[in-house]
């Protein structure tokens, strides 16, 4: 439990356990959130840092474990455990749904997702149950694509995809030498050399209109190499058009959360970033998406390009009010 994912949570409940339990030892605390005494140290001495804003004396929380005793003080703006709202538990309810479809954590995890499940609609209360139970999930576009992925995978077989991409808005016919089937952000793929493309490429099981099991041995070339996705799907190429974008601190996720060559701060939370644009749809569906917390800087072209999609679209509301 030592990631940033897991440790926002912990500390959330960790202010409240001491606030309720003044005195508690540094060893029974530890053992309580199944930690190693080094590890509740260290977020006690980043709790030591958080409070109000100002982050003067009188602002931040106050705690201390000299002798093993934990004392905390000034903590009472958090003083209570973190309660879910019904928006909140409504979409973690239809995240957990989400999960529950994916075919390699069904079968590993199901069992666990739907305890999770259970409670936390019991917990969350009548309203986030039924908001969350009117929206089906639905992970494949063809049923049928994990188990003709797999049999191609056991028997070494080449397989025939009718493939979806998002990106042309086309159907392609694929012919694929299945190597391996990963998750990738909660997404399934199949990994293989594609024929059409002439290179490893990553396919969407959701994408997959129509897999076939063909009768050729599947017999991909030496230079093909597993797809390090470590840092996710997306790798941009130098090929791809540079474009650059300016964001508000409410779209900084961008930084985040694709490969930026340059990432300059313009202060109060602005930034200017370079990135790859794979093809001209995605960059301006991106900036459709960020709306007003960012634009496109350069190329011009593809800034007017995304000004007449935001021009058309609000015309078409228009005409349907």
């Amino acid at each position: 439990m030592s990631g940033s994912a897991d440790r926002l949570p912990r500390l959330l409940a960790l202010v409240p356990y001491l606030m309720s339990h003044p005195g508690a030892q540094v060893g029974e605390v530890a053992a309580v959130f199944g930690l190693s005494e080094k590890q509740l140290i260290d977020d006690l001495q980043l709790v030591w840092m958080c409070g109000l804003p100002g982050h003067t004396p009188g602002d931040l929380i106050d705690v201390s474990w000299d002798g093993g005793e934990i004392l905390i003080d000034n903590a009472e703006t958090i003083a209570r455990p973190l309660r879910l709202g019904i928006d909140e538990a409504s979409a973690l309810l239809v995240a957990l749904r989400m999960l529950a479809a994916t075919p390699e954590l069904a079968e590993v995890r199901g069992d666990a997702l739907s305890r999770v499940t259970a409670k936390l609609e019991r917990a969350a209360g009548e309203g986030a149950a039924t908001v969350s139970g009117r929206l089906a999930v639905d992970v494949d576009a063809a049923p049928d694509a994990l188990p003709r992925v797999r049999e191609g995978l056991t028997r070494g077989r080449r397989l025939s995809l009718r493939y979806y991409v998002p990106g042309r808005d086309q159907v392609t016919p694929r012919e694929v030498d299945p190597m391996r089937v990963v998750v990738v952000d909660g997404r399934t793929y199949l990994e293989g050399w594609c024929y059409r493309a002439e290179a490893m490429r990553l396919f969407r099981l959701d994408r997959m209109l129509g897999v076939e099991v063909l009768d050729v041995p599947a017999d991909p070339p030496e230079e093909a190499e597993p797809i390090d996705v470590t840092g996710g799907v997306f790798r941009p190429s130098p090929t791809d058009e540079l474009v650059e974008l300016e964001l508000s601190a409410a779209g900084r996720w961008v930084a985040e959360y694709y490969p930026c060559e340059q990432v300059t701060e313009l202060g109060e939370g602005r930034l200017r970033v370079s990135l790859r644009a794979r093809d001209e749809d995605w960059i301006v569906k991106l900036a459709l998406r960020l709306g007003d917390t960012g634009r496109i800087v350069s190329p011009p072209e593809m800034a007017e390009t995304v000004r007449r999609e935001a021009e058309r679209a609000l015309a078409l509301y228009a005409h349907g009010s």
